[in-house]
């Protein structure tokens, strides 16, 4: 099936997921929507995130998509259950892929998940492992400076060192924790500064490798991949800036994003 397969997020987090989805399904036609104007998402009421994830996912269903991929942690934890009941498509959100990725290396069933103030709000990760492994030790941190300084495009140096390390501290304050969980698709592209802050004894887990796998699978079974040999040309659309976009999306694959567009949501002329 030569359609394209959705993938939405707050902003420019979610190219962590896209680029597995990428490697694993390289067949695929994927199109890409984040929005950055409103971003982060994070902070803001349950109801505004619902309303804002469906003006995404009603975009792309007119782009006429096979599979939606939420690949923002906070739109997963708040719409992914309701999405999945109203869409005749597959939608697979971030977190129960990240959850069972962690259990699979944790030696010690002590695992920490760093994310924004809705994700660790809304419990989804505690109740995603336990789910799993009724056991599980579990110490959650928001970290609300992370999604911005991202977004701003401050990935390396003094600066950005120095903010992972004071939100960081307090979880390092806390019991031995043997793994960590990036619970929001932002923070893989400070995941070098994260794992230096937290010490090489802690594996760090990103879901999108867990997601791209769960993606194949439900692709494969419902007979709806791609069997085409044509290159896929991927599109890439964003609410706000286009050059921050960009400057983050070709830092983040190997070949630059070749269709980038800015697109109107409701709510989103008046600065766009």
């Amino acid at each position: 099936m030569r359609k394209p397969i959705g993938v939405i997020d707050s902003g420019v987090g979610g190219l962590t997921v896209a680029r597995e989805l990428m490697r694993q399904l390289p067949k695929e036609r994927f199109i890409y929507l984040g929005d950055t104007q409103r971003c982060p998402y994070g902070p803001r009421p349950e109801e505004e995130v619902r309303e804002f994830t469906w003006q995404m996912v009603n975009y792309l269903l007119d782009k006429d998509i096979k599979m939606l991929v939420i690949a923002c942690n906070t739109a997963t934890a708040y719409t992914l259950e309701e999405l999945q009941n109203q869409l005749s498509i597959p939608v697979i959100g971030v977190i129960e892929p990240g959850a069972r990725a962690a259990i699979k290396v944790s030696q010690n069933k002590r695992i920490g998940v760093i994310g924004t103030e809705g994700t660790i709000s809304s419990k989804a990760y505690p109740n995603a492992l336990r789910s799993i492994d009724a056991s599980i030790r579990i110490n959650d941190l928001a970290c609300p400076p992370f999604v911005p300084m991202v977004e701003d495009g401050i990935l390396a140096g003094p600066m950005a060192e120095g903010v992972v390390a004071r939100t960081l501290q307090p979880l390092k304050e806390m019991n031995h924790i043997d793994t960590l969980i990036l619970g929001c698709t932002h923070y893989p592209l400070i995941r070098q500064l994260v794992q230096k802050e937290m010490g090489d004894h802690i594996q760090v887990i990103s879901s999108g490798e867990e997601t791209a796998r769960e993606a194949s699978l439900i692709l494969a079974y419902q007979k709806a991949l791609n069997t085409s040999n044509e290159e896929p040309v991927h599109e890439f659309y964003t609410t706000g800036d286009i050059e921050k976009f960009r400057v983050v999306a070709n830092s983040w694959f190997e070949d630059p994003v070749r269709i980038l567009e800015l697109v109107e949501l409701e709510g989103t002329r008046s600065s766009a």
